[in-house]
């Protein structure tokens, strides 16, 4: 014959207790409202925005990142085509220096 079944689900005692030992456990704080009553404690203080940056770049700031790229690219072409200087791999990392030069410049801009 099999067991009867539950008519209820869930638990009847608290998870971690035994039954028939009285439990002196007080209950647990409702999460929501002490964070409700802190957050109205909190919001008494006024915090001023912090102030936005008005730094900007100089107008010729993006003409040198432009051009200093532009000259890298510029020394790598002419290099391997060897029309001023025969090939060198000297010149392909002043070429990489300059393109590197130019994306440096390129983060500082505002």
């Amino acid at each position: 014959m099999a067991p009867p079944k539950k008519t209820s689900g869930g638990r009847t005692t608290p998870k971690g207790t035994k039954p028939g030992v009285p439990t002196t456990k007080a209950p647990a704080p409702n999460v929501r409202t002490d964070a409700a009553r802190h957050a109205t404690q909190a919001s008494s203080r006024y915090t001023p925005p912090t102030p936005r940056s008005k730094k900007s770049s100089p107008r010729w700031w993006g003409g040198l990142v432009f051009g200093l790229i532009g000259v890298g690219v510029l020394v790598i072409v002419l290099n391997y085509m060897e029309l001023i200087w025969g090939a060198s791999s000297v010149l392909l990392f002043v070429g990489l220096g300059f393109i590197l030069a130019g994306i440096i410049t390129a983060t500082s801009w505002r």
